[in-house]
């Protein structure tokens, strides 16, 4: 044992507790020990590059162009999506990909270019090949939007997975977004991001990286057009970027640079071209339709590490009544377990959990449960034995099943990247439904083993099934947590077929929002940790994930009355509304606050009851068209520099935006608004963008503004739907979209388009459809018309 180790050791034992600290210095020995003996040493390496251009294959979408010491194969699909792969890497297998690779166009071709390369011409793109392996992706115009330079490989002389790097450059004016879950988002600036799913190992601020998801997606912003580039591989890596600078000529432009560095897999890359909201939609087709919660999870939710007994549930259900304020869902958290035991309930504090969710559903409210994927091993532990006798369980590289530490103590974890492991965990559930509970959040599954030092998880050497292919850790522990939330989510859909599932998890992958959504993680209290929890929302959406949401007022520490109100405030207007914290932490219930932020927080709660339709039909456009509820400010102007620089608003669909209180003591705040008029929802004021305003931020609310023209679906004083029309300005027209729903199920409801138009003195609202221009179906309440005079 080293010296440094040894201290870490004997904090361990110290700070944690005698008996789980000295599982925790067992489990990094164990870990250091499997690694030593299970993976390969990385020994001397040669490095290679393509070389020169030899010949090339045409075929559907593309086709394969030969080097000198590798190959490179183009496919284009019909959904417009273009992928290149080197050394014979094609699409699949891949976790990334919603089943089999889309179809090739058969309109592109493989044709020779200038200079010895080659090119395939798309509608959307074109992708040329140098004569020494660069790959340039360019508009139909020819302007290019990426370059990538020769790759390269550093492969081991005596065989086994090679690391490589590749380089790209983009333009001088781009920004890039995504890469994940980033605290420091949703603009990432010059430096380098790890692609390692991580546990902090406590809570976090803007200035943490790596985090729960990393994903290697970009979404790169430039006045040439938007792009989204996937580099499919679940190994752990970086991607370096530093953005490009503009002098006063073309000669003096520095470009964008990117740099992508994995350990192994293949370098395969996938790129959607067009506008923000096209490049999402060619990434929800390519990786899966959005999974679409269930009506009340679009509600608000309160959680709490601690609730620790049915009274303390009950007392907490009883405070929202009383103080009426509206409750959707109930969060139960590792303290309901017996023993810290996942799919287990501790029957002194929870003695009919049944009757108590039957209760509570009665009034509305649902029961939500978390799952930890670590399992306790000890003979008796029925989730332990059932796994045993099925062999679900991680070995390492001798044939031993691995073991870490968690909550339970001692544990074992499922590898669910084998088809059965994940039949077998998905029908587990069973359980979960018998006791009542109709959601769920997964927990630890990075997956994280508590260790005095070291790594926090498995063995890279543990052995997984990858589906089939066989491999290690080092493959699949970034799609450990994807391959989990899978099993879940296909379990439910046979245990609970008429029901759609709710499921959200702290880590994942590319791909993971066809299973449910995702949270914060344990965000600091702080201001800057509620800085932070815009930029997770904002970069999950970019990178796909569209649902998702902090723990209102962080996960630890007890956040001041300003904050937690500023917070709630801001989370009223997110996908997930939920406040959570820490054993150790303040209370978060909004009446433990004092009268005055109870009575800002009702009328937070309120509005977002009340936006409830209009949350569902982005629910819906979410689902179809991959669509993010939360989007940047840029989503419509992606070519309005200025915006792409802002990262303290939002907008809530196309109809909405919000500007959040960030730092403490702000009575009033700028605010950068897209091109167009919106409209202050509160005192129906009309401001002009593009540009900055300055309006009033009281402490009862924050900014929330209404596009001129939008129509949106919301709950009426009555309680039943309406529509609410936003005047256009004159001379113009507007619209909206509304998708009714019945909460769950998985009916396929229409798509209402309506449209708002002046007529003479008079705001006229239609409903179009195929069959022509109808009355709108919902009562309309018309807003703004006294106000809005002409735009200037």
């Amino acid at each position: 044992m080293n010296g440094r180790d040894l201290v870490r050791s004997v904090k361990a034992v110290g700070s944690v507790g005698s008996v789980q600290g000295l599982r925790t210095v067992r489990a990094a020995w164990r870990r250091r020990r499997a690694d030593a003996g299970g993976l390969p040493r990385r020994g001397a390496e040669r490095a290679r590059v393509p070389g020169v251009v030899r010949d090339a294959e045409p075929g559907p979408g593309g086709g394969v162009v030969l080097f000198d010491r590798s190959e490179l194969r183009v496919l284009v699909t019909v959904q417009g999506a273009v992928f290149w792969g080197w050394d014979g890497a094609g699409p699949e297998p891949s976790y990334a990909l919603a089943g089999r690779c889309p179809e090739p166009d058969p309109r592109a071709v493989l044709e020779p270019d200038k200079d010895g390369g080659w090119r395939v011409v798309a509608e959307r793109f074109t992708v040329a090949v140098s004569r020494h392996g660069a790959v340039e992706l360019r508009t139909p115009g020819g302007v290019p939007l990426r370059r990538d330079a020769p790759p390269r490989w550093w492969e081991p002389v005596d065989g086994g997975p090679g690391r490589w790097m590749q380089r790209s450059q983009v333009a001088p004016d781009a920004r890039f977004f995504g890469l994940g879950g980033r605290a420091a988002g949703p603009r990432l600036r010059d430096g380098t991001y790890r692609l390692w799913n991580t546990d902090p190992g406590g809570s976090f601020a803007p200035g943490d990286d790596p985090l729960y998801i990393t994903m290697p997606v970009q979404m790169v912003v430039a006045d040439a057009g938007t792009h989204l580039v996937f580099h499919d591989s679940s190994w752990d890596g970086t991607v370096t970027l530093r953005e490009g600078e503009e002098g006063a000529g073309s000669g003096h432009d520095r470009a964008g640079r990117s740099e992508v560095r994995m350990d192994g897999g293949p370098l395969r890359c996938w790129a959607v071209v067009g506008s923000p909201a096209r490049a999402l939609l060619g990434w929800a087709s390519l990786t899966g339709a959005p999974a679409l919660p269930p009506a009340w999870a679009l509600g608000h939710h309160h959680a709490r590490w601690g609730f620790g007994t049915e009274r303390e549930v009950r007392r907490v259900v009883a405070g929202y009544r009383e103080h009426g304020l509206p409750l959707d869902a109930v969060h139960l958290d590792i303290d309901h377990f017996d023993a810290h035991q996942v799919f287990t309930v501790d029957r002194e504090r929870f003695p009919d959990l049944p009757r108590l969710a039957a209760e509570l559903r009665r009034d509305g409210i649902r029961l939500v449960s978390i799952v930890d994927p670590a399992v306790r091993a000890a003979a008796g532990n029925a989730v332990y034995d059932s796994g045993s006798d099925l062999d679900a369980f991680v070995r390492d590289a001798a044939g031993r099943v691995v073991e870490g530490v968690v909550w339970p103590g001692e544990s074992v974890y499922p590898d669910f990247t084998h088809p059965r492991v994940r039949k077998w965990w998905g029908g587990l559930y069973a359980e979960r439904l018998a006791q009542g509970f109709a959601g769920f959040w997964h927990d630890m599954n990075e997956p994280t083993s508590f260790t005095a030092f070291g790594e926090s998880t498995l063995p890279r050497s543990a052995r997984h099934c990858l589906d089939g292919r066989d491999g290690d850790h080092r493959e699949a522990h970034n799609v450990y947590a994807l391959c989990m939330a899978r099993a879940a989510y296909e379990g439910l859909r046979e245990l609970a077929p008429q029901e759609r599932p709710f499921c959200f998890s702290r880590a994942g992958w590319a791909g993971m929002q066809r299973y449910g959504g995702t949270w914060s993680g344990d965000v600091s209290t702080g201001w800057p940790g509620l800085r932070a929890s815009l930029a997770l929302v904002l970069g999950m959406g970019l990178s796909g994930v569209p649902y998702s949401g902090p723990d209102v007022g962080g996960f630890d520490g007890s956040p001041s009355p300003e904050l937690f109100l500023r917070w709630f405030q801001m989370a009223a207007y997110l996908p997930l509304f939920r406040t959570h914290s820490s054993l150790e932490a303040g209370r978060r219930e909004p009446w433990e606050f004092g009268p005055e932020v109870l009575r800002h927080a009702r009328g937070a709660l309120l509005e977002r009851r009340r936006l409830l339709p209009y949350f569902v039909t982005l629910a819906h456009l979410a689902r179809r068209t991959g669509a993010p509820y939360v989007r940047p400010l840029w989503w419509h102007t992606p070519e309005d520099r200025a915006l792409r620089d802002c990262d303290d608003a939002f907008l809530l669909g196309d109809c909405l935006l919000v500007a959040p209180v960030l730092a403490p003591g702000t009575e009033r705040r700028a605010v950068r608004l897209p091109r167009g008029r919106w409209y202050d929802t509160v005192t129906g004021l009309p401001h002009d963008g593009p540009g900055r305003v300055l309006v009033d931020a009281p402490v009862e609310r924050i900014p929330v503004f209404a596009r001129a023209g939008a129509v949106l679906a919301v709950r009426g004083a009555d309680g039943g739907p309406e529509l609410e029309a936003w005047a256009p300005a004159r001379g113009r027209t507007g619209g909206g979209l509304v998708v009714a729903d019945a909460g769950d199920g998985w009916d396929e409801p229409e798509i209402e388009r309506y449209v708002t138009r002046w007529e003479g003195p008079r705001v006229v609202v239609e409903r179009h459809g195929e069959d022509g221009v109808h009355e709108p179906s919902l009562p309309v309440r018309l807003r703004g018309a006294d106000q809005a005079g002409d735009q200037t």
